[in-house]
Order: C-alpha cells, then structure tokens, then sequence
C-alpha cells in the first residue's frame, strides 16, 4: 500500500467526516477518466466488534470536465431528488464537507486536486453482455432512473457539455470541416460522407422536433452503456445507475438510443466485420422491455414513437462525431489502430442502414411494451 496515498485518502475522508480509523484502500478500474478508490475504515457494528465500512474516493480529471463545481452540483441535485423519493432504493449517496449555506459535495485540495466520496456498493459489472436476464435488467435500470426524475425540472441542471446531442449541429460541424479537409482525408471518405448527408433529415429529426416542442425535456444520463449499471452479485438484478459525470438535461430517446446502439449491435463498435454489424432484435426487446415497464406511463405519446428511431438517430449522430474526427486528424477520440475512427465510423454506418430495414419491427417492439405496461 502507498503510505503517501493512503495519507491523502485519509485526508480526504477527513474533509468529508467521514467515521472511523482509516484501514486500507485499493485502486478501482472503475471507468477511463477518474481515478477511483475504494477506502475501507473500521466500524463498531453496535455490538462492540469491528467492522469494515467501504467508500468510493475519486480523484475527478479537471481536464476532461472542465466545470467540476457546477458538474457535483448536477450529481447532487438528482441524486438527493431519488433518495428522498426512493427511500428504500439502493441509491448513490455523495458525502458533503459543509452543509447548509457552504453545502459542499466536493473538495479542493492543496494541490488544486479535485475529490468527491460516495457510498460504496458491492455489486458486479458487465462491460459486454448476451444475457437476455441481465440485459432487461439494464434497461429496467435506466428506465427507473428515468422514472424517478420524470417530475424533476430538468432545466435546473447545468449543461456538462453543450450541444452534445444537437444532431444539426454536429452536422454542421461535419460538412463544415469536411469543406476545409485539414488533412486531406476528405476524398477517402466521399462515400462515408454522402450516405451520412443522404440520411441526414431523418437523423435530425428528434433535434427537430425538439425544437418544435413536440419532444419534452428530461434529465438523461447520456452514458448508458450497461457497464454503468451494478448489478447484484448473485441474482444479477440491477441495483443502481452510477457514472452520473455527463447528466443533464435531454430527450429520452438520447439515453434509449444510445443504449441500444451499444448494446444490440452484432458487433463490437470498432469491428471491421462491416457485413455483421446490425441490430439484434432479442437484445432489443429486452432492453426495450425493461425501460419501458418502468417509463412507460410517463412517457408522451411522441416520446414512445420516437424510441425505435432514435437508435438510427445515435447511430448516425456517432458516426458523424467519428467520420469529422477522422477528417480532422484524430484529435477526439482515442485512437489505438490506423484508422480506426473511419472503421468506427464505417461500424456505425452499417448498424444504421441495418437499423433503418428493421425500423418497423423496433417501432413494433416499443408499441408492444408500451402497450403492455400502460394497461
């Protein structure tokens, strides 16, 4: 164990009051972006005998989110809003330095190091997935996180990231960069290009309709990937949402698409197997099912219409942010192979052209769940 880090650690539960001798800690491979801790002190369980009690400690990259302050308060606001309406949920809990008027769910130490503590939940994780169980158990999930904030006012939250889901303007930015062609890439990707534009109204259509006001606002997750779920170890039911770092206001078709674009796809995302890619319409259901029997009642009529288009709409969203990466000289995305956002891209192309033969069978498969657990 690093004594210099388990000194900081102590430091920093210290700062958040936290209970007990500090123990021990190890390093979590929790994610890409923080660094995470578990912290484990010594408890008295009531009787006199010692217990351990565990934290998640994070060290969050200032880098990566540039207003850290306004991203906790974000966190803070919506899980709060869940524990006081679920009490008796499995919930995220981030522990305060201050409370009342100097209410703090972070800290800023010496070194400019920003931290923040949370409740330490044992549970499993699945980065990939083909289990029917655990894949509706994902989508009952992120459909229960939706339903929970269906009555919070997602306009209180700060955008983490402005115009992340604004299909017309990553568009815009496509073309716009595809026009200057800093690096010459652009006649290589002429094909690329034109079916994207080809396609490029129905995959602004719930930007569109947002616009018109047809689409209600909502807090997304904006994340959700099934690995951002925890699961029970034994039963593999879902325990809770966590990876809260990119909530903010949304359509729920964002975090619905994106979760099937993920995890439905025959594929993996980077697979040069173009002619595989594609929608499993299993997994699909079974996502579909589980976010639906918890969304379903919440939802407006245009909401569900939507769910089975807005899997095309990420997909070609994703694919204009890779193709423009691409054409710009990999400067976003992590790159680990020669052209490996233009395979991404061309990934995500042939799962929307996959997903636009099976749309009236996905649209099917929504108005089904829906149908069933409105009744």
């Amino acid at each position: 164990m690093d004594q210099r880090m388990a000194r900081k650690l102590q430091q920093v539960g210290e700062a958040f009051h936290i209970q007990g001798p500090f123990f021990s800690y190890e390093e979590v491979s929790q994610g890409n972006v923080n660094r995470t801790y578990k912290a484990n002190y010594v408890r008295d369980d009531g009787t006199g005998m010692a217990q351990i009690k565990s934290y998640l400690v994070q060290r969050v990259n200032t880098y990566a989110f540039r207003n850290p302050i306004q991203l906790m308060d974000n966190i803070d606001l919506v899980t709060e809003y869940i524990r006081q309406k679920a009490p008796e949920k499995v919930s995220l809990h981030y522990h305060h330095t201050e409370e009342g008027e100097n209410r703090k769910t972070y800290l800023m130490d010496e070194e400019n190091s920003f931290w923040r503590i949370c409740n330490y939940v044992p549970s499993v994780t699945f980065d990939t997935v083909d289990d029917i169980h655990v894949v509706r158990n994902a989508g009952a999930a992120f459909g229960e996180f939706q339903m929970l904030l269906s009555d919070f006012d997602a306009s209180r939250l700060f955008y983490t990231i402005p115009d992340f889901h604004n299909t017309r303007k990553r568009y815009e930015t496509l073309l716009l960069d595809a026009q200057a062609d800093p690096c010459g890439r652009v006649a290589e990707v002429k094909e690329e290009l034109d079916w994207l534009i080809s396609v490029q109204e129905k995959a602004c259509q719930l930007t569109d309709m947002y616009n018109a006001g047809q689409l209600p606002l909502r807090v997304t997750h904006n994340d959700t990937k099934i690995n951002n779920v925890l699961f029970d170890e034994a039963t593999h039911e879902a325990l809770v949402v966590i990876d809260l770092d990119t909530v903010m206001p949304g359509l729920v078709g964002h975090d619905f698409g994106d979760a099937i674009r993920f995890a439905a796809n025959f594929v993996e995302e980077d697979s040069t197997n173009y002619d595989k890619a594609g929608i499993n319409l299993n997994i699909f259901w079974a996502f579909a099912e589980g976010f639906l029997k918890y969304t379903a009642k919440t939802l407006t009529e245009n909401e569900i219409a939507t769910l089975g288009l807005s899997c095309f709409v990420l997909a070609c969203e994703l694919a204009t942010r890779f193709l423009d990466d691409y054409i710009n000289g990999d400067k976003y995305f992590n790159v680990k192979k020669e052209k490996h956002n233009l395979i991404r891209t061309r990934c995500q192309i042939a799962l929307a052209k996959d997903m636009l033969e099976k749309m009236d069978a996905m649209q099917a498969i929504v108005n089904e769940c829906a149908r069933k657990y409105r009744e």
